[in-house]
């Protein structure tokens, strides 16, 4: 039996669904895959005693998800009064336009085209809704656009794709870039060690409850990756599909697309830096 405990970030065991710290709620979306785990993580997410909720990633568009989240936040008094996404993929950002119009919400994201309303997300920026407090904190690599939400009185950061409850995430080349995301990495890293963030709250998988176990779990996977593809290179895997089949044979076949995207950002990475 492998205890949650000993797994990278301790990942906290039983329903993902729910409360999962005092000020984040989450809603478990329909769209389980191999890709998406146990599905998106919808957050809710409000100061204890406010009648107001910030709602992070509504999703897919999923009418029954999308009642479901607005019913969650009305079941504990709570009004949704802003929308914010980590990053624009489809499994996270495709019912918001909709979720704008069940809750009159403006939609606030870093990629203009996903905004609705007049006011996006830069870095820096807090987002303080019903005396909640949101920093904005920039992530990008898994895409350009990808942000991550500190949550400093739950010592929590909301990662979106960054930082996954389960598994490793995709450098989705070409909009995904590896040097971006090391540097995100390390950030999320001084993030536990200077700022106490103890606890992701992953855009998908479970919470996990070791940050920076975490974190440096990614750090070292990725760097381990990326040496086992400088030397596949090195032994005339040259294509992205080659070298997927050489490096990824333990990986299950059905996640080699996927692979292959990071590969090709590993690629990228090392042709910049005149490793290859």
């Amino acid at each position: 039996m492998t205890y949650a405990s000993s797994l990278p970030g301790q990942p906290r065991g039983g329903a993902i669904q729910g409360p999962a710290t005092a000020r984040a709620v989450c809603v478990l979306a329909p769209n389980p895959s191999p890709m998406t785990l146990d599905g998106t993580n919808t957050w809710i997410v409000s100061e204890p005693g406010s009648d107001l909720a910030v709602v992070i990633d509504p999703g897919p568009l999923d009418e029954a998800h999308l009642a479901a989240v607005v019913a969650t936040a009305e079941s504990a008094g709570k009004r949704i009064a802003l929308t914010l996404l980590t990053h624009g993929h489809p499994d996270h950002a495709d019912g918001a336009g909709r979720f704008a119009e069940l809750t009159r919400t403006p939609v606030r994201a870093l990629d203009p085209a996903m905004r609705l309303g007049d006011e996006g997300l830069e870095s820096g920026d807090v987002v303080t809704t019903g005396g909640l407090e949101l920093r904005v904190v920039p992530t990008p690599g898994h895409t350009a656009d990808s942000l991550s939400f500190h949550l400093p009185a739950d010592a929590a950061v909301l990662t979106g794709d960054t930082v996954l409850g389960r598994g490793t995430t995709v450098v989705a080349h070409p909009d995904g870039r590896l040097g971006e995301y090391l540097e995100s990495l390390r950030r999320l890293r001084s993030m536990t060690v200077d700022e106490g963030v103890s606890t992701v709250l992953p855009g998908h998988g479970p919470v996990l409850n070791d940050a920076r176990g975490a974190v440096e779990y990614y750090l070292a996977h990725r760097a381990n990756r990326l040496a086992q593809v400088e030397t596949a290179v090195e032994n005339g895997y040259r294509t992205p599909p080659e070298v997927v089949a050489h490096v990824y044979a333990d990986v299950d076949r059905s996640l080699w697309p996927a692979a292959e995207l990071s590969v090709r950002a590993q690629l990228d990475y090392l042709a910049e830096h005149g490793l290859i």
